[in-house]
């Protein structure tokens, strides 16, 4: 029967093994990693700018055809979209990276459900991103064109027109964490599906808050499309959480 010590039951196999790492060795080695993703980066974005017009197209595809108002406005536009593309394709990289810096510092359990979670983070956010493109989008941008009269007609800037759109997508890439984020609560045992439902009402006012705060515009259509997905992805979290975890 081992004497060790319960709290120390849990504790990393690198402590255990006696390779407990100095401060200067956790910023050589976060210099590393971050070196790493910068290089990934930069190299995804080089090759997505052999692709900015393809790429282009599928962006402004809710839009239709838009302009460009000065001579270097298109070129730093494809630059922009060959960069967020770049690193979309590289936050696989850039997860694992953060992964693999933390998880010294984690147990067994926790490395084991982390297995879980950042995959599961990672999928979650392309599922936002592409519900935004999909199904959003198309419809903020026939909302806002509506507006459209014999004497006033949309011009949109390819410059502008992009910066809204990566400004609009990207809060649904953290919205739809919310699910990850109640789940991971309710395993621990911090909150339960009661908990949940006795905060829906305020639930309800904060959805319409966070989608004043991130939405790129200040209507209220574009709140809206951020607040409902919230409160889907909410509903559907205390059904998991309820049913499925029985919490």
């Amino acid at each position: 029967m081992s004497d060790k010590p319960r709290e120390f039951e849990n504790e990393p196999e690198e402590r255990a093994a006696g390779g407990e790492m100095s401060l200067v060795d956790h910023l050589q080695e976060l210099r590393k990693r971050l070196i790493v993703c910068v290089a990934v980066v930069l190299a995804a974005s080089g090759a997505c700018y052999f692709y900015a017009v393809e790429l282009v197209h599928v962006i402004t595809a809710p839009a239709g055809k838009l302009y460009y108002m000065n001579p270097a406005e298109a070129f730093f536009t494809y630059l922009k979209v060959a960069f967020f593309a770049g690193f979309l394709l590289a936050l696989p990289v850039i997860f694992y990276q953060l992964w693999a810096f933390v998880v010294p510092a984690l147990t067994r359990r926790e490395r084991t459900a982390s297995l879980f979670l950042v995959p599961a983070s990672l999928v979650l956010f392309f599922v936002g991103l592409a519900f935004s493109y999909y199904l959003v989008l198309p419809a903020a941008i026939g909302f806002f064109i509506g507006f459209a009269t014999p004497d006033l007609q949309p011009m949109f800037s390819i410059g502008q027109y992009l910066s809204f759109v990566i400004s609009f997508m990207l809060p649904f890439g953290f919205v739809f964490e919310l699910p990850l984020f109640i789940i991971v609560a309710a395993r621990l045992g911090v909150i339960g599906s009661a908990f949940l439902a006795a905060k829906r009402k305020l639930v309800i006012v904060l959805s319409f808050v966070v989608g004043a705060v991130v939405s790129p515009t200040p209507d209220v259509f574009s709140q809206t499309m951020i607040a409902v997905p919230l409160l889907i992805l909410y509903e559907i979290s205390v059904f998991i959480v309820k049913h499925v975890l029985r919490r």
